[in-house]
Formats: C-alpha cells, structure tokens, sequence
C-alpha cells in the first residue's frame, strides 16, 4: 500500500468538507491543483444531478470528465452558485497568493462570477504575511516590453504559456505587506493580464484542515 503523506490526507479531508457545499442543480466552477484534485472524486461521488459546471485549467476538465462530472465552456453562464479552488498562501484576513499552476487568470476569472468562492487548504497554506512569489500571467503580445516595464523584480518562469496564451510569471519583489496596494500597481500594467493576488473581498470561506480536523472561517456570506 502506498504511503500517504499527511499534507495529502489534509487537502483530502478539506476538499471533500468542501465537496457537501454542492448540490444538484447548481452551477459550480472547478479550480486547479493538487487540492482540487481530492475535491473532484468528492464531488462525483456524491452523485448528484443536474450540475454544471466550468474548470480553471484542462487538467481539471480531463480529470473531471474522466469522473463523469460534466465540464462545459465558461461561454453560456454568466453567474456560477459557487466555485471551490485551493490556495498557495492564505492570511488571517483572508487574502490569498494564487497562481502556482499557472491558472490564476482562469480562476480569478471564475472567482469574481461565483456567488460563493470557497477556498480549501492544508494546514501549510496558512501564513501571518503574505511571502510571495506573486505569480503573473502576461499577454504574450509585447511580452518582452511588459517584462522591462516591471523591472528585474519578476522572472520569466520556465512553463509552457497557460490555456488562452500567457506567459508565466513570478514577481519576487517588495510590497506583500501591502497586497492591496502591490495589486493595485501590478494590475495596472496594461501587460499584466493577472496577478494572483486575490483580496478578501473574493472570498466567503475558507476551509483549512489541520491532522483530523476542518476549521470553516466565512469572510463573506
């Protein structure tokens, strides 16, 4: 039998208290990563009817798919029930670093159409202070412009361009003791198609497992 870390039963135990949210009928938007990954087969297991759905990335509509869990184009909704998605980092206020899959455009995208934005985490997500990186998703057109225009602080990172053609990327520099301030100034490069900072305002609740154990912490109703 294959050993299962504890990190992993962790991501488990929150996706799968995130998973009960779902109900037949709803629209629900899928998220991306090694947490999401447990929240799919909790979701398809439930067995429920009537859902549609749209994910951040092909690897969750693959994944989903395979599970029988039906994947459309995020083109003929416009408003989602509730979408559940893991986090890189997440602070006592709620905000929240995104993006270490490359998929961050995808799921602040499906974040800001969701009535509900549930975030699931292991208990290593958790942090006083952000500590970064930020990952950006660039517009491929005037990337190498974009890249002098931010400066030696963000790095090209070594991926293929995401699903709709931006270049990855990792910004390394000050400023995380004030994210609002820091998204507000990378947000305004017209070259910046995300960042992925996400502000507390986005989400409703967080779930974090810790051992055996599932904290929920609403933000927003």
């Amino acid at each position: 039998m294959p050993v299962v870390s504890a990190a992993e039963t962790e991501k488990r135990l929150a996706a799968e208290a995130a998973a009960e949210l779902v109900e037949s009928g709803m629209t629900v938007g899928l998220g991306t990563g090694s947490t999401v990954a447990h929240l799919l087969p909790a979701i398809a297991r439930r067995g429920l009817e009537g859902i549609r759905c749209v994910a951040t990335s092909v690897a969750t509509e693959d994944q989903a798919r395979e599970l029988g869990i039906p994947v459309e184009e995020f083109n003929s909704l416009i408003r989602l029930e509730i979408a559940i998605d893991g986090t890189d980092e997440v602070t006592p206020d709620g905000w929240l670093i995104k993006g270490g899959g490359g998929a961050h455009l995808r799921e602040k995208i499906v974040a800001a159409a969701t009535e509900r934005f549930v975030v699931i985490a292991d208990s290593s997500k958790p942090v006083e202070a952000l500590r970064g990186p930020v990952p950006l998703e660039l517009f491929g057109f005037g990337a190498a412009s974009t890249l002098e225009r931010l400066g030696p602080d963000v790095e090209l990172r070594d991926v293929p361009r995401s699903p709709d053609g931006g270049v990855i990327a990792d910004y390394r520099g000050p400023g995380l003791d004030d994210p609002a301030a820091l998204a507000a100034r990378l947000g305004a490069d017209p070259g910046v198609a995300a960042h992925g900072l996400f502000p507390p305002a986005m989400v409703s609740a967080v779930f974090v497992a810790r051992g055996e154990a599932v904290e929920k912490r609403v933000l927003s109703d």
